[in-house]
């Protein structure tokens, strides 16, 4: 996307503020670091063509995951908005959820899961990367900045595909590395990725690409947002 290229750092809100003022930038990655919507297509054609059998896996994950988002959970899964088992990461109780709302094991879910929403986006990833804002991200944090990735999935074959994983010095993931905090909008994932960098959520600011899940955690964490597609950044109240 060439005006990442050229206008990403220069980008500032009303008060004359641009992203490269801020210590740390919190990143996050899908339809950040991507552009979703052709990812999405692409995935679409390929689930009619070689995945029919896993569409309705897929979109009832999808569904739940909105559902854990807005902490709207119904009676029948008996879960809380917090989702009852905190030892678990929110990938895997979405997973579980969404095994006891089609009355199927974890483990067939999963394997449709992984297939398909981590394994097999990777080739489409790379080819709608935002190609502008990875060179930005380079540029920042080699020039002293400090970088993180924020994810509610996981995210390690993402950035493999993105050739991204050397970009960030904190990566907090989902369904990786022991990660068990809640879903965006709850700001947990970025107050410890700030945390981890060792720099104060007011001298961060997050990147993302919904004004519902990162700009609302952004705003509850105390740190500025840029919203990926406007570019508009809008300070910490």
């Amino acid at each position: 996307m060439q005006e990442l290229a050229t206008s990403k750092e220069s980008a500032e809100d009303a008060a004359g503020r641009s992203l490269v003022d801020f210590r740390a930038w919190l990143v996050d990655l899908d339809g950040t670091l991507y552009h979703a919507l052709g990812v999405r297509m692409a995935m679409a054609m390929e689930l009619a063509v070689s995945g029919w059998r896993d569409v309705r896996i897929v979109q009832a994950f999808r569904r739940e995951h909105e559902r854990m988002r807005g902490g709207n959970v119904s009676e029948d899964t008996g879960d809380t908005s917090v989702d009852g088992d905190a030892s678990r990461s929110a990938f895997d109780r979405q997973i579980r959820r969404t095994a006891d709302r089609l009355t199927l094991s974890e483990e067939a879910v999963n394997r449709v899961v992984q297939r398909w929403m981590v394994e097999r986006p990777g080739k489409w990833i790379k080819l709608f990367r935002r190609r502008g804002l990875l060179s930005s991200i380079a540029r920042f944090r080699s020039a002293g900045g400090r970088t993180a990735l924020v994810s509610d999935y996981p995210a390690r074959r993402k950035l493999d595909s993105l050739a991204a994983t050397d970009l960030f010095d904190v990566v907090i993931a989902n369904g990786e590395g022991g990660t068990t905090f809640p879903l965006k909008p709850d700001p947990a994932g970025y107050v410890a990725a700030a945390g981890r960098l060792d720099v104060p959520p007011g001298q961060c600011i997050v990147i993302g690409d919904r004004h519902d899940a990162d700009g609302r955690a952004a705003q509850l964490a105390g740190m500025a947002y840029c919203h990926i597609k406007s570019m508009a950044i809008t300070l910490a109240t």
